[in-house]
């Protein structure tokens, strides 16, 4: 950088697909290009501190292998092989191809695909308009956040815990099917922080020794898919030794006695033997959160990535309503803050042109969709026609040879609006370019804290890259789509979403920088009752009636009081291992694959495996390995690795197909099973067998 140009600070939000949507100091140099960036001290979760991926952005906007023009593909798909078109040409050859399969097979043979890489509300949300508008097949999400969300909300009343700056207050923090270190540092902030000024302990319960258990002071480390009969064996200390108070469940929870009664068998002796955590752990353990009043639950997603997953998030939030620690500062659950946002996105989304009776498809299913699995369907006709916004599913998606199968179709057409050539990418019809978020206009929410914020254009984007919200104005009228969204500039509708949303106008928010929604104590608390009708945390979890959603899959055999319920994939003789693909470092999803610097930390693709199950394979460190199962398989490299129980495999993800061995990623062995009660994806739930690889 020339040491005499002009940088001035602006400030922005992280768009990226993590909860923790940090305030950002921006370098803007020339008003052309960007700089270092950091993290913002003028909010007070960020606090100042932002990972290291989105420290250096520069390397990812500034790219030179950026798409930076509509192309055509040319050669088979999935060959590389386009050429460079005008907007014009590619808007029209969409267009066409759209209204062409709208006559032939109806307009729910078009699926508008999207999600959650970029988390801004117009970018993300506005591909739904047009859908609605259209009549197109609708998009049910279910990749991420559903499992964790009703699994928190069946106890709660709704989406939204105590204010997560107070983990700075607490005497004991327990962070639960999380790895913050890797994928929101900002917790880690916080927890240290009561650390240092308060001698507070750090506990991590996961199910490898990853690196924020590295930094806890307990460790509890699970098989996974068995948290909630740790959970139990936790909660019969509690009532056991007397550290349940009684009082607290009289006075906010629905059936205390009930569930004291229920947990009587639910012995430490009975949770290790499904969990793997010696009784003496889970005892200690029991002790030290019965000890402490300010005990704070930082409750992640991982934990819920399986197919008992909302049963093990309910049973991990029992426990702050079992020993009273709501009532205290410093202690109760945070998992996130959805309920706080309240956003109409009526117009972002053409909620007024909604109809309920068009199909919803699920996302997580889009292998069995796209080769025509007539139940993934609905009962009813193929998938034609795709646009594709802020996601790579020939990558991240389950089912991965179902994915390819169905992509590879040739009757299958496929835009796709993208930053870089990804793997989904290089199997479209028309590939146009994206813009970044320093980009465009949007507006932002943090799932993992309270504040809202207008995340503004800084710098123009290269080449011919254009936003989401502007391929919909140029698509609409050539599909004839009317709707006063596709009019508006995406400031105009952040103003009139914060209007509709009684949260001002954009002018206001812009002033504020980050918006700090967070209630009051006691709101915050529910000293006052809990978000149920009859006030009540619920220990009994009425599943077959959750509070948002469709319900779905195998709800009705779902235990209603905290439980381990033994719908996961077990390992079997033929399949001895358990495998979960847990996110890493230095990607996040596929954002950031390709990047130098997050290639160069993350290595090859490669697998955690236990030292003595390695030996027992004649596995070395380094070796090539096949994993597979009835779904598929992948090769990768052996990484041994005492901090994982006997059984369990660990790969740390995504990394693009291509960067394992024979370019079949990891994904070839999840699966896309419904998840009860509302859907979901059980990434951390599947049963493999593990060889050394074979020469090819």
């Amino acid at each position: 950088m020339n040491q005499h140009a002009k940088i001035e600070i602006r400030h922005s939000t992280c768009p990226h697909d993590c909860p923790s949507a940090c305030a950002l100091d921006v370098e803007v140099v020339e008003g052309r290009s960007i700089g270092r960036v950091r993290g913002s001290k003028k909010q007070t979760y960020t606090a100042g501190v932002v990972c290291a991926k989105v420290a250096r952005y520069a390397e990812r906007i500034h790219h030179p292998e950026r798409v930076m023009y509509p192309m055509r593909r040319t050669g088979p798909k999935g060959s590389g092989q386009f050429e460079r078109i005008s907007w014009d040409e590619a808007l029209v050859e969409i267009a066409d191809r759209f209204n062409q399969a709208e006559r032939g097979f109806g307009a729910e043979s078009i699926w508008p695909y999207y999600y959650a890489g970029t988390m801004g509300l117009v970018m993300r949300d506005g591909l739904n308009r047009l859908t609605h508008v259209k009549k197109y097949s609708r998009f049910y999400q279910t990749i991420c956040a559903n499992v964790g969300r009703i699994g928190f909300a069946i106890g709660t009343g709704k989406i939204a815990g105590v204010d997560p700056r107070e983990m700075a207050l607490s005497d004991f923090v327990v962070i639960w099917g999380t790895n913050p270190v890797n994928t929101q540092v900002n917790v880690m902030t916080h927890a240290a922080r009561a650390r240092k000024e308060r001698g507070a302990r750090i506990a991590a319960v996961d199910i490898y020794d990853n690196e924020t258990m590295k930094q806890a002071d307990i460790k509890i480390l699970l098989r996974p898919g068995t948290d909630g009969a740790f959970a139990c064996g936790v909660m019969h200390v509690l009532f056991r030794d007397g550290y349940a108070d009684r009082a607290y469940m009289d006075k906010y929870t629905d059936c205390p006695n009930e569930l004291e009664a229920h947990l009587r068998s639910r012995t430490p002796e009975w949770a290790s033997a499904i969990c793997g955590v010696p009784v003496a752990e889970i005892e200690a353990f029991a002790k030290a959160v019965g000890e402490t009043k300010r005990t704070f639950f930082r409750l992640g997603y991982g934990f819920t990535r399986s197919r008992n997953g909302a049963m093990q998030m309910h049973a991990a939030n029992c426990i702050p309503a079992v020993t009273g620690a709501w009532q205290y500062e410093g202690g109760g659950a945070f998992f996130n803050n959805y309920a706080l946002w309240h956003f109409n996105e009526s117009v972002i989304e053409g909620h007024d042109a909604l109809d309920k009776t068009v199909r919803a498809l699920d996302q997580s299913q889009i292998g069995r969709i796209l080769t025509g699995d007539a139940e993934a369907l609905l009962g009813r006709g193929p998938v034609k026609a795709m646009l594709i916004q802020n996601t790579n599913p020939m990558t991240v998606a389950p089912e991965q040879a179902l994915v390819r199968q169905g992509f590879a179709r040739e009757d299958l057409f496929v835009a796709v609006h993208e930053q870089f050539m990804t793997e989904t990418a290089l199997m479209s019809d028309i590939v146009l370019p994206a813009t970044m978020f320093m980009e465009h206009d949007d507006l932002y929410y943090g799932g993992g804290h309270q504040h809202i914020s207008v995340g503004p254009k800084l710098i123009d984007p290269p080449g011919e890259c254009r936003s989401n919200h502007q391929v919909l104005q140029a698509l609409a009228p050539r599909l004839g789509a009317k709707h006063p969204g596709f009019e508006m500039t995406p400031r105009e509708l952040i103003d009139t979403t914060l209007k509709l949303s009684d949260h001002g106008d954009i002018a206001g928010l812009e002033a504020d920088l980050w918006r700090d929604l967070q209630p009051d104590f006691r709101t915050s608390h529910y000293l006052d009752g809990f978000a149920h009708p009859d006030k009540k945390f619920h220990f009994k979890a009425d599943w077959a009636h959750p509070p948002f959603g469709q319900t779905m899959g195998d709800f009705d055999k779902m235990p209603s009081l905290p439980d381990h319920w033994a719908v996961i994939e077990h390992s079997d003789q033929a399949h001895p291992f358990r495998l979960a693909t847990s996110p890493s470092r230095s990607f996040l999803n596929t954002t950031f694959n390709e990047t130098p610097s997050s290639q160069a930390r993350e290595g090859k693709a490669s697998v955690m495996i236990h030292p003595l199950d390695a030996a027992a394979l004649d596995i070395a460190d380094g070796d090539a390995v096949t994993l597979g199962n009835i779904r598929g398989e992948t090769t990768l490299i052996a990484a041994l690795f005492e901090g994982v129980r006997r059984g369990v495999l660990i790969a740390e993800s995504v990394h693009p197909n291509k960067n394992h061995i024979g370019g079949r990623g990891i994904n070839m062995l999840t699966g896309a099973d419904t998840i009860a009660p509302i859907g979901g994806a059980a990434f951390h739930d599947n049963k493999v067998w593990i060889r050394k690889a074979t020469a090819t």
